[in-house]
């Protein structure tokens, strides 16, 4: 459903297709799109109108696989991409196998060791990182992030869900929190072309990790020290909870960036490491579950709602008003609670994807 980017606005896996065989660079990876022209486009228009698409669900019991045949002027070639999004594991061409290797289901061989991970040594580190090895990203992150979501609130991008509540609630900082972070969802979902700095490989999880906390320093008037180590918190944070959840399920990963958007705006507040845990837990209780359907407008909507659950589980946690442990699926501890989100995405909503997915084929 979402928007093929630099497409002018075309939506869809045949759009993606045709815009891949039109206007492809296969030399700048996860940037194929990057150079579409106004020629491309007009190539792209004329592929899908004269090339026969079929979309089937794949038949391999990977979490990611995406299998591309074509067939043109008597002759055929195949892709296959698995795992992960530039993880070529098979291209054949007229039945010939030109390349080929094996493949084991576990996560990319490029992402960092995050075991050290623990909610304890997330906030040791934001209290003792040294500025200069946190400070480019950060401010690249505050820079980026804040401009898309202006853009989302200045311009008619989807359902405007940032926009709609900013009319509806008015403007003190928990509305702008969730209308920020939801406006920069709303350009980003129909077609901004505008950058937006990720978490966890996703820029929904990337804005809804950050601009609420840029927002409540903006509203406290933080020095920017504070929110660039406060920033680091929510980013870490949202890092430790989805990497339990892997990097594709049926679980919307901004549940896991409403989490580490409260966790950084106690820390900007002062709170220590036990409120910051209260907090995190308080939030895992209520908003766990939410089902991630793909990249579309309403995800804007989902963005929201994880915040608002984050500073909900703020204010509970100030106020000394803890969910237990045994409550649902928390655990004797925030690591423990971590582990059990983890395992409900990863186990428990293995069937709600493959639904999810039977159901998207039928629309």
């Amino acid at each position: 459903s979402v928007v093929v980017p630099n497409t002018n606005g075309r939506r869809g896996i045949e759009a993606a297709a045709a815009a891949g065989i039109a206007a492809g660079d296969p030399d700048r990876g996860l940037e194929v799109l990057a150079r579409v022209t106004d020629e491309d486009l007009v190539r792209m228009d004329d592929c899908l109108e004269k090339v026969s698409f079929t979309v089937a669900l794949s038949d391999n019991d990977y979490i990611f696989d995406i299998r591309i045949e074509a067939e043109a002027e008597g002759h055929e070639a195949c892709v296959q991409i698995a795992g992960f999004h530039t993880n070529i594991i098979f291209i054949s061409k007229d039945g010939g196998v030109l390349f080929q290797k094996d493949y084991e289901e576990t996560e990319s061989p490029y992402q960092t060791d995050r075991t050290l991970l623990t909610v304890d040594r997330i906030v040791t580190f934001a209290d003792e990182a040294v500025m200069e090895d946190v400070r480019e990203i950060i401010e690249r992150q505050i820079e980026c992030n804040t401009a898309i979501a202006l853009e989302g609130l200045q311009n008619d991008w989807g359902a405007n869900v940032g926009r709609t509540l900013l009319e509806a609630g008015g403007s003190d900082a928990a509305v702008r929190a969730k209308a920020y972070a939801a406006a920069g969802s709303d350009a980003r979902m129909n077609g901004c072309e505008m950058p937006v700095v990720i978490n966890s490989g996703s820029g929904n999880q990337g804005l809804a990790s950050s601009l609420p906390v840029i927002i409540y320093a903006e509203e406290w008037n933080r020095p920017r020290e504070a929110l660039i180590r406060a920033l680091v918190v929510s980013a870490l944070v949202t890092i430790h909870m989805k990497n339990g959840v892997g990097s594709l399920s049926a679980f919307c990963g901004a549940t896991c960036a409403g989490c580490g958007a409260a966790a950084g705006i106690v820390y900007l507040h002062g709170g220590g490491k036990t409120q910051i845990k209260q907090t995190v837990s308080n939030a895992a209780a209520i908003n766990s579950g939410m089902i991630c359907d793909g990249a579309k407008s309403s995800c804007a909507a989902k963005i929201s709602s994880s915040v608002d659950a984050g500073l909900l589980s703020m204010q509970m946690a100030g106020t000394g008003n803890v969910f237990a442990a045994g409550d649902g699926i928390l655990g004797s501890d925030i690591e423990k609670t971590v582990e059990n989100v983890g395992r409900v995405a990863r186990n428990g909503m293995t069937g709600t994807g493959e639904e999810i997915m039977r159901i998207m084929f039928e629309e």
